[in-house]
């Protein structure tokens, strides 16, 4: 069956036999967009994260059928040259060590501050639980959401997701 998604503000469309595959089977392998990563497959490690309608989900776990007719952003669409405050962030603080985590570290910190311009320890702490980094870089990505707090202040996330 043709299904239609709304990815990165762009209509796309993927040619799936199991209207249950997994939302990021669909993006990586038919859409080519490699940002959202598979780590456990079990929704558990946050590698994959997305936003469906603005809101941080785990497409490893999201079966396609229930993302058609809904906005899909992946990292590839927080920005196209690096510039959504989040990025800006990571990119200061030096966030990354091996990066395999940290496109769904980033656009669960997107979403964050999306709904929380000033976000608490215990609210970085609230929306983190879950994503799960092998290399430990918890205080850079703490310190990286605050950093892009004060960047979004100063550049309203206007366009961004």
């Amino acid at each position: 069956m043709k299904l239609t998604l709304n990815v990165n503000r762009k209509p796309a469309s993927v040619q799936v036999d199991d209207p249950e595959m997994p939302l990021l089977y669909a993006l990586r392998n038919d859409l080519n967009l490699h940002g959202p990563r598979f780590g456990c497959g079990l929704g558990q490690c946050g590698a994959c994260t997305v936003h469906l309608n603005g809101n941080p989900i785990r497409s490893c776990s999201m079966p396609i059928k229930a993302a058609t007719g809904k906005d899909i952003t992946t990292i590839e669409g927080l920005s196209n040259d690096n510039s959504h405050p989040v990025q800006k962030a990571w990119i200061k603080e030096q966030v990354p060590q091996c990066g395999y985590c940290q496109s769904g570290q980033i656009m669960a910190a997107a979403a964050l501050l999306k709904r929380n311009a000033k976000p608490t320890d215990k609210d970085i702490d609230a929306a983190m639980n879950g994503h799960i980094c092998r290399c430990g870089t918890y205080q850079r990505i703490r310190k990286a959401i605050k950093t892009a707090s004060t960047l979004a202040a100063s550049t309203p996330m206007g366009g961004h997701n």
